[in-house]
């Protein structure tokens, strides 16, 4: 039981150490990575802690504890995909807009060539 635990945290915090690792190389973006630590500092909590599974699941109204990591993940996975969504949604308008600015900028060259 204690190596799976210690093997926990070792993940959980080599997941953290990685994601800062991405950060520094400038490879992802920190407004990125706040949720990628989030979740890292929650698995790294639960796996320091199992006990506090046991008191959190019933907050939850969870009956089996170990479910509360997969309800967590779950919803860490939502965030991430709305996150990425909102961000998406972003870098298309603005692609338009640049598409747009483009075009009449080649057609005000044109003009002046032709």
């Amino acid at each position: 039981m204690i190596r799976l635990q210690l093997l926990a945290v070792a993940l959980s915090l080599g997941l953290a150490a990685f994601v800062v690792e991405m950060v520094r190389r400038r490879r992802l973006l920190e407004r990125y990575s706040l949720l990628w630590l989030f979740g890292a500092g929650a698995l790294v909590l639960f796996s320091s802690w199992p006990r506090l599974m046991d008191r959190v699941a019933p907050l939850l109204g969870v009956s089996y504890p170990p479910a509360v990591l997969f309800l967590g993940g779950l919803f860490l996975l939502v965030l991430l995909c709305l996150h990425f969504s909102l961000a998406i949604s972003r870098l298309t308008e603005q692609n338009r807009v640049l598409a747009q600015e483009l075009a009449r900028l080649r057609a005000g060259r044109d003009r002046v060539d032709g």
